[in-house]
């Protein structure tokens, strides 16, 4: 069983929210449930109501896209990433399914304690912006490559 100040010291490590003092720390750690998955556990799934976000502690997770009846692993999660705000900050559904690839900790932070985090907190919120900006930037460069991978062969 870990203290609270273990929580905090987890929280401090994640880029997002080392600017935060350790008052708010304390107040997210107690809000935020601390889970674990086994291997290919699945933390959330494509199309489903975001009602959290989830900060790695440890482990890794899949990305996966489901097309039909077939998925994609798009990207890998490690250590200190957040996954699952879009579907919090956009009000939409999930836009990929979170996987367990081993042993996996998460920090589970429900969506009003996270929209709550972000007005709080603006360096949190610019945080959030760059990570986003970060995913479409990658997600662009991927469309390009692979447009120009199927011109190569048409």
């Amino acid at each position: 069983m870990s203290s609270i100040m273990d929580e905090v010291d987890l929280l401090r490590r994640v880029p997002l929210f080392s600017q935060i003092d350790t008052t708010k720390l304390k107040l997210l750690a107690l809000a935020s449930e601390r889970l674990r998955y086994a291997p290919g556990q699945v933390v959330m799934r494509q199309g489903d109501t975001g009602d959290a976000a989830f900060v790695i502690i440890n482990g890794e997770a899949e990305v996966v896209i489901q097309k039909g009846q077939e998925e994609q692993v798009v990207a890998h999660l490690g250590r200190n990433d957040i996954v699952g705000e879009i579907a919090i900050l956009c009000d939409v559904p999930r836009t990929a399914t979170i996987r367990a690839a081993g042993d996996l900790d998460v920090l589970k932070i429900t969506k009003d304690r996270f929209v709550r985090l972000l007005s709080d907190f603006p360096a949190v919120s610019v945080g959030v912006m760059r990570v986003l900006a970060d995913r479409l930037a990658r997600t662009t460069q991927e469309l390009y490559s692979a447009q120009a991978e199927l011109a190569a062969k048409g």
